[in-house]
């Protein structure tokens, strides 16, 4: 870290908003400037990065039921175009579990395999990458939103376990079949009888030296080191011969750019449109994000629009070279980072890397065991998409988000993936309407000896006044929430206790509508034929101006509109006196 504010300094002017081209690629720009003593910690982070990945990328693109190199082509394509884009200095961009999960997930749906099913998770790629770049031109981040983190991490926690249950049967040389994750669950637990048992061993092992080095050794990438050995052990113990899945033909060589067909993308649209959207909402708060830390920790701004161009690109060009959904990659960046990447040329090394295992290696990977390959993904999906911590939080801070997340998981697991995405989107919108609708509303009391108006439910002690209730409103007064608060006046008129006048606080409210400011005036009628006096207390001065413009405030009286509810509460008890003076 002490590293970081030099790199910071001489590198100011990247800082500055570029004109020109590189406006548009950045690495225009910075490129030309780019200083020779910088090369050794970006090429070094790029190795270590690459070393990471490769092995990872092949369990990616088995998650997403597409050719192992197909997972390759798309790390290479995302990590160059991505470096000529970004303004990140650390980030890595690559495909990663729980996007893989979204494109496996509609793989499944549609039912394609081979070729089709690249095709098909291309598509989803380039309609990723125009989402992305569409999210950037309309300046609409905002849209990320509607996917609350509860339901983010149920869904990943969710497509997590439907993946390890895919997963299963390469560890036990045994198949599963079912329309849901549990129905999957059930017929591979009906088959272990016809287990094979050199590939359990193979499974068994491989789970052992993955989970170990973690748990042990966590700095040693265990994916690295997993598909070496199982390399090796397949080629010394000819474990083909003897039964084990191997996973076959992995052709040298780059691909060429390719578009999807049209007939394809007619037929499954629907598909490839839900999928990219819940690709684009999964992937923008977490590329934002990440950038954002980075850029904190070093000192140095991001152009979080470019961010989402750089992402946009990186997907186009990985769709287009017959590749698979990428994103920013936390595990990755922060390797980055620490092996001593400063600028973007880590990136551009780990995809000249991965490019040169397409060539030189890529038929090796041909003899990899499928249980060993089971293990590198279940690893990755377990310890990538499972936030455990983050369940206990929500079940100690917020049990209800909690529970929208135990229905997150529950609604992949029974319906699968690409249907959890709509069930997640569902549930975070229903969340959201809940939440608007139903604002709190509690009941004011005040603090013994002091002006200070508190929740009475949170402080039952706390001084009231019979026959005055003191009603706060905490959210906004418009078409969602009028009815509401109506009603909830009406509860305490109509209540057992005698109401002669009633205070609402406004502190709470930020903006009203015009729905909003006609229930206020349909409120003081309610009030008014009950023989009810009604005060406002604590109006923002920008809600007085709708609330004058309608008449609002005329029909109430602006002597009936006070500063704070202990003006408002005063002011009711001297009217109640002097009306009792002159009618004794």
């Amino acid at each position: 870290e002490g590293g970081g504010g030099a790199v910071d300094v001489d590198m100011a002017t990247q800082d500055r908003k570029p004109g020109g081209p590189a406006r548009i690629v950045p690495a225009l720009g910075w490129l030309p400037r780019y200083e020779r003593r910088r090369l050794r910690g970006d090429v070094t982070a790029g190795i270590a990065v690459t070393a990471l990945v490769v092995p990872k990328n092949l369990g990616y693109a088995g998650i997403a039921g597409v050719p192992l190199q197909n997972g390759l082509y798309a790390a290479a394509a995302g990590a160059i175009i991505y470096a000529l884009f970004c303004t990140s200095r650390q980030i890595s961009t690559g495909p990663s579990s729980s996007l893989a999960a979204v494109a496996g997930g509609a793989v499944l749906v549609t039912g394609l395999g081979g070729h089709e099913a690249a095709q098909l998770v291309a598509a989803i790629t380039l309609a990723t990458g125009i989402l992305f770049l569409a999210l950037a031109a309309l300046r609409m981040g905002w849209i990320a939103r509607f996917l609350s983190k509860a339901v983010v991490t149920g869904f990943l926690a969710g497509a997590a376990v439907d993946v390890v249950i895919g997963e299963l049967p390469k560890l036990t040389g045994t198949s599963a079949e079912g329309d849901t994750a549990w129905r999957e669950f059930a017929t591979w637990l009906s088959s272990l009888g016809d287990a094979h048992g050199t590939t359990v061993l193979v499974g068994v092992i491989s789970l052992a030296v993955i989970l170990g080095l973690r748990f042990v050794v966590p700095a040693v990438p265990g994916a690295l080191v997993l598909v070496v050995g199982g390399l090796l052990a397949s080629a010394v113990f000819d474990l083909g011969a003897h039964g084990v899945a191997l996973v076959g033909h992995v052709p040298r060589g780059l691909p060429a750019p390719e578009l999807p067909g049209a007939t394809l993308v007619k037929d499954h649209y629907v598909t490839i449109l839900v999928a990219a959207v819940a690709l684009l909402l999964i992937g923008f708060s977490q590329t934002a994000g990440d950038a954002r830390a980075f850029a904190t920790r070093h000192r140095y701004r991001i152009d979080v629009n470019q961010e989402s161009v750089a992402q946009g690109m990186a997907n186009i060009g990985a769709g287009v070279f017959q590749g698979m959904p990428v994103s920013t990659s936390l595990s990755a960046s922060s390797l980055n980072e620490s092996a001593g990447a400063t600028t973007p040329v880590a990136s551009l090394t780990t995809g000249a890397l991965v490019v040169a295992t397409l060539i030189v290696l890529a038929p090796v990977f041909s003899h990899l065991p499928k249980a060993v390959l089971g293990a590198v993904i279940i690893d990755a999906v377990v310890f990538g998409m499972i936030d455990v911590s983050e369940l206990r939080r929500l079940y100690r801070v917020a049990r209800f988000d909690f529970w929208v997340a135990v229905a997150a998981i529950v609604g992949v697991l029974s319906a699968g993936v690409l249907a959890g995405v709509v069930i997640g989107v569902a549930l975070s919108l229903g969340w959201l309407i809940y939440v608007a609708t139903g604002p709190p509303m509690p009941l004011l009391g005040r603090e013994p000896d002091t002006q200070v108006f508190r929740d009475l439910e949170e402080n039952p002690g706390d001084e009231t006044f019979p026959g005055i209730p003191v009603l706060a409103l905490d959210g906004g007064l418009f078409f969602a929430t009028a009815e509401a608060l109506e009603e909830r006046i009406r509860g305490l008129l109509e209540g057992e206790s005698v109401v002669r006048a009633l205070v609402v606080d406004l502190e709470g409210v930020d903006f009203v509508d015009s729905q909003g400011s006609s229930k206020l005036s349909d409120i003081y009628e309610l009030t008014e034929t009950q023989g009810v006096t009604l005060r406002l207390a604590r109006v923002k001065p920008h809600l007085l101006v709708v609330l004058d413009a309608d008449g609002v405030l005329d029909r109430i009286g602006a002597d009936h509109v006070h500063g704070n509810v202990h003006r408002a509460l005063e002011a009711e008890l001297a009217t109640e006196r002097t009306r009792a003076d002159v009618n004794p």
